[in-house]
């Protein structure tokens, strides 16, 4: 082999190596794809299913009067939560199965046909409606349910006076008084108390999860960018070789 030939085999393999390089990469985000939708399809349907379930089982005590806010805030949250979530659902649901199709295909270059590159904004999307916003929506669900269920206990609040038998008739729709102690307010207010630091903690550590991933992602960059970079520099000094010979 003269100096001609290990030039040119030298640069060969050099691109080889950096095409396999980038196939790696690609291949790479397509795995993260995936799992990222697989999570969030499990997560959507887990988490919507509960709120259904919720929303159907609570029992309302017809007798206890309600504060309209606190009914009004269930509604919305579970209404604003089934769709977070079959949102979520939806987006897994059309784009997995692209991908699955393209993921079992033992071909380096099948990725390409891949649509997780074009669909990587919803992919991203889908990912922050199922953990990031669905799971705070259903902490709020866990407390307005907590509320409902506790406060009519005891006869806590303002609760209709029965209309057998009235003293007067003027007393037969005024709402008795509230007892001294009312223990299902206080476990309201417990769960409450209790859910509050837990969204607290979820919210730092939703955002310092985030902020670490990102400067992860850019310090990669900056590698790969540095590692073209050198590459670059080796193909200029092999192919100005390859004219001098």
């Amino acid at each position: 082999m003269d100096y001609r030939d290990w030039v040119r085999r030298s640069y060969l393999e050099l691109v080889s190596s950096n095409h396999h390089s980038v196939q790696a990469l690609s291949w790479r985000k397509l795995y993260l794809s995936r799992a990222k939708l697989k999570a969030s399809s499990r997560t959507s349907a887990l988490l919507s299913g509960f709120a259904m379930v919720a929303m159907v089982e609570v029992e309302l005590d017809m007798q206890y009067s309600y504060p309209r806010v606190l009914l009004v805030a269930f509604s919305v949250c579970t209404t604003v939560l089934v769709a977070v979530h079959l949102f979520a659902l939806l987006i897994s649901t059309c784009i997995l199965p692209n991908v699955e199709a393209v993921s079992n295909i033992h071909n380096l270059n099948s990725v390409s046909a891949s649509p997780h590159e074009r669909m990587h904004p919803y992919i991203e999307l889908a990912w922050g409606f199922s953990t990031a916003l669905g799971i705070l929506l259903f902490l709020a669900e866990v407390v307005l349910l907590c509320w409902i269920k506790f406060l009519p206990v005891d006869s806590g609040g303002v609760r209709k006076a029965p209309v057998r038998c009235p003293a007067n008739a003027t007393d037969a729709g005024r709402p008795t008084p509230p007892p001294p102690q009312n223990s299902g307010w206080q476990a309201a207010l417990a769960s409450t108390i209790i859910m509050v630091p837990v969204g607290v903690i979820f919210l730092v550590f939703t955002v310092h999860f985030y902020r670490s991933l990102v400067r992860h992602k850019t310090e990669r960059h900056h590698q790969e960018i540095e590692e073209l970079h050198k590459i670059k520099v080796q193909l200029d000094g092999h192919e100005r070789g390859l004219h001098n010979v």
